[in-house]
């Protein structure tokens, strides 16, 4: 099996992209930022050598087709299984987690933002796509501005699964209002005046 950096040149050339640079990396995947020949600013996600998640390109693939079917996650374009890499729409946003912290939304832009949230994680419920991922620190719900509010993309999508039941709006609702120690949840109820 040819290694990553020579996966991720075969991806570029095949498909006229020029890697920009490496966004992040993590336990099984690197994302990088690339440009199409038409000068679009793409996503590059590619599964690294060493990685214990087998088909996590194919899976993510499907999961990700699946939720865009309702306009959920950034958008697929396309995937090369020999690769091991797949390319979507890039994201230029921060976490959740970042946002809620360090820019201390107001309580109109947070009670917008979670009705988008909210409705995203009903419709992956809908379809029983269970994310499998919306707990934690909110990592894998990025914030990016559309005009005068706020929009949640949940991205990663390569542990998600139409096998397990989908939990999203139980996770969610976890994450942001039931843990009373969690500081994400304090931070929440503050913001929108929410009594402990």
């Amino acid at each position: 099996m040819p290694d990553l950096s020579k996966r991720l040149k075969d991806f570029s050339e095949k498909n006229s992209l020029l890697i920009l640079e490496k966004v992040s990396k993590g336990y099984s995947s690197e994302i990088h930022k690339a440009k199409t020949k038409e000068g679009k600013i793409i996503a590059v996600k590619i599964e690294r050598d060493k990685s214990p998640r087998k088909d996590m390109c194919r899976k993510e693939a499907e999961n990700l087709a699946l939720a865009n079917s309702v306009s959920v996650g950034p958008k697929l374009f396309y995937s090369d299984i020999e690769n091991r890499a797949i390319a979507m729409e890039f994201i230029d946003g921060i976490t959740f987690n970042k946002w809620l912290f360090e820019s201390s939304p107001s309580k109109e832009h947070l009670k917008h933002f979670f009705y988008s949230l909210f409705l995203q994680a009903k419709k992956l419920d809908g379809l029983h796509l269970s994310h499998g991922q919306l707990a934690g620190k909110g990592k894998n719900i990025l914030v990016v501005r559309n005009g005068k509010f706020f929009e949640p993309v949940i991205i990663d999508f390569e542990k998600a699964s139409v096998l397990r039941k989908p939990r999203n709006t139980k996770q969610l609702a976890g994450l942001l209002f039931a843990n009373k120690n969690s500081e994400m949840c304090k931070k929440v109820k503050k913001i929108l005046e929410i009594n402990q």
